[in-house]
């Protein structure tokens, strides 16, 4: 997913019909808005024209009852014109914030369904810029893009008909400096276009950059690579900078420009009409209403250019996001298989796995684990141990082979349903800035306050939760830093225990932990794997003595499958891994 400066076509058809299927739910706000649009495009050319019938007709003929009553028309109608455009301008926003939650909500479900693969070649900043900047720019299309740009338009068409209607003459003098704007505005348009893309780029990069900083921020402090990464983010930042100051730029040389040509304009026109005036050819009211005619058709010129790129931009990130929502990154899920009830039995028969294109880490893996037996893999680091439990909780698609679970294809299970019967105890447990209670249940409101105490129990985790502040409405903060490494293993093996599911994954679950807190973690494993199948990745070998069975990995293809004892006897590559970590103990 990579950012390129894409420009985008400002009527992108495609991309516009898309964003409009959102706009189904609320049609009548959208209805309101384009009659609000009309409008608001007849009210605001109308007011001079009554101004000048009010100078015309009543004040210079001293007729003040006529005058009053004008005046009181003229101040209703400014009344209604500030009315409907406090309207036009509050649902126009109130549509467009409706249509980014709408679109903000699919694009974050869409992205909980993809493959671990995608995020992890995709950098996280860049994720939160589309589902965030990125969204909120598509807010500007109905607030300040296509709702404006059709309002100004018109409005702009309707003051043209008056002006001619009124005086040929006066319309082509005020307007000797239109194509000149426009040729300004166009210029201005496509340099911004640049510019904003620029922009967009840059705080994607700059959001990816922070992010993964502040993660890895340990890192950093430890090998003391401040100087060094305070560098590189001084020239990321720099470059954010040099992009929005190129957008600056072309604003602060438009502004003036557009200002000097609406003044020329503005100086033709009194120079012109007083002539016309003074020869009775125009009358005071005409000349009055003009130059309000010439301040209102310059407003909109001036921002229609801001408002294109606006409109462009949105365009834009629609299709960033269209393109992230038609990414094929989701892992299929068959809809015949539901509400699984899964025995436990589990089945590898020749498969092959890469994660990248034909680089495999699983070679033609084949075993099978019987319900209630207990498995464990081994192996040194990178030979595919935790493949095979991904590929269970189905987070990769493996290319080649089959994965049986009760005799059924994985792939055949509805994937919600699949995972609802496996639990995951990973060597970094992660949780959520939240309570402890709302971690273990994962926000489930059916589950109860006693039934998380019973799992708590029955895992032997009672003590530690008891000793905490608050107990279960403790706060665990970002990532679960205010617990140990064995506290967040505890928690996750409590949440196992209350879903209660019938295949237990343990990946390297005591590798990072003290000896006090691997014993209370083996004993809660214990209790959970107890009527359940179990497959255990183990980095110490002394924690998978006691499974039925130890298939031994290397370089992605099974070496060695049978127990603890019957390996030793066999002399060949787990007895040497054995050896290994014996020695290593010992010294």
């Amino acid at each position: 997913m990579s950012d390129k400066n894409i420009s985008g076509n400002l009527f992108d058809f495609k991309i516009l019909n898309r964003l409009f299927i959102f706009c189904k739910p609320y049609m009548k706000v959208f209805y309101t808005l384009i009659f609000l649009t009309l409008s608001l495009s007849i009210l605001q050319p109308i007011r001079p024209y009554i101004t000048q019938i009010i100078i015309d007709d009543y004040v210079s003929l001293n007729d003040l009852d006529g005058l009053q009553k004008m005046v009181i028309l003229l101040f209703g109608l400014l009344i209604l014109n500030a009315i409907v455009m406090y309207f036009h301008t509050y649902l126009s926003g109130w549509l467009g914030q409706n249509i980014i939650k709408d679109i903000r909500i699919k694009l974050f479900s869409h992205l909980q369904k993809f493959k671990l693969q995608f995020f992890d070649k995709t950098p996280i900043g860049r994720i939160v810029t589309r589902n965030v900047s990125d969204i909120e720019t598509i807010a500007d299309i109905f607030g300040q893009g296509i709702a404006s740009i059709i309002g100004d338009v018109l409005q702009l068409f309707g003051i043209v008909f008056l002006m001619f209607y009124i005086n040929w003459k006066l319309t082509l003098i005020s307007l000797a400096t239109l194509p000149f704007l426009f040729l300004t505005t166009y210029v201005f348009k496509e340099k911004v276009k640049l510019s904003f893309n620029n922009v967009r780029n840059a705080v994607a990069n700059l959001n990816s950059y922070v992010q993964e900083h502040i993660i890895g921020m340990n890192i950093v402090q430890i090998f003391g690579n401040e100087k060094k990464e305070y560098e590189r983010f001084k020239k990321i930042n720099e470059t954010h900078l040099k992009a929005n100051l190129k957008a600056v730029l072309y604003y602060s040389i438009y502004f003036p420009v557009m200002e000097l040509f609406t003044s020329i304009g503005l100086g033709l026109l009194i120079w012109y009409g007083s002539n016309q005036l003074f020869a009775e050819e125009v009358t005071l009211g005409v000349l009055v209403a003009f130059i309000m005619y010439l301040q209102l058709f310059f407003r909109p010129i001036r921002s229609i250019a801001d408002r294109f790129n606006t409109l462009q931009m949105g365009v834009v990130s629609s299709k960033r996001i269209f393109d992230l929502l038609d990414r094929e990154e989701v892992i299929s899920s068959n809809e015949k298989i539901k509400d699984v009830h899964l025995k436990g039995d589990v089945e590898f028969k020749n498969v092959w796995f890469a994660y990248n294109d034909d680089e495999y880490v699983l070679k033609n893996i084949s075993f099978k684990i019987n319900y209630g037996e207990s498995v464990g893999f081994v192996g040194s680091t990178g030979s595919g141990k935790t493949s095979i439990i991904n590929l269970i909780n189905r987070f990769y698609d493996f290319q080649k082979g089959k994965i049986l679970v009760d005799s059924i294809d994985i792939r055949d299970y509805n994937l919600f349903s699949l995972r609802n019967n496996l639990g995951l105890v990973s060597q970094d447990v992660f949780l959520f800035s939240d309570t402890i209670y709302n971690n273990i249940t994962l926000f489930n409101d059916s589950i109860k306050e006693d039934e998380v105490w019973n799992a708590i129990k029955k895992v032997g985790a009672e003590k530690f939760i008891e000793k905490l502040p608050g107990k279960l409405q403790f706060d665990v903060k970002e990532r679960g830093v205010s617990l140990s490494v064995g506290q967040r293993q505890l928690i996750s093996c409590i949440r196992i225990m209350l879903y209660d599911p019938k295949i237990i994954l343990l990946d390297e679950a005591t590798s990072s932990v003290d000896s006090d807190s691997e014993i209370m973690i083996q004993n809660a494993i214990s209790e959970i794997l107890k009527n359940r199948t179990s497959i255990v990745v183990a980095h110490r070998l002394s924690t998978i003595k006691e499974v039925d069975k130890i298939v031994v990995i290397d370089s992605g293809e099974i070496k060695e499958i049978g127990s603890h004892r019957e390996l030793l006897k066999r002399n060949g590559y787990y007895k040497k891994l054995y050896e290994m970590q014996y020695k290593n103990i010992a010294n």
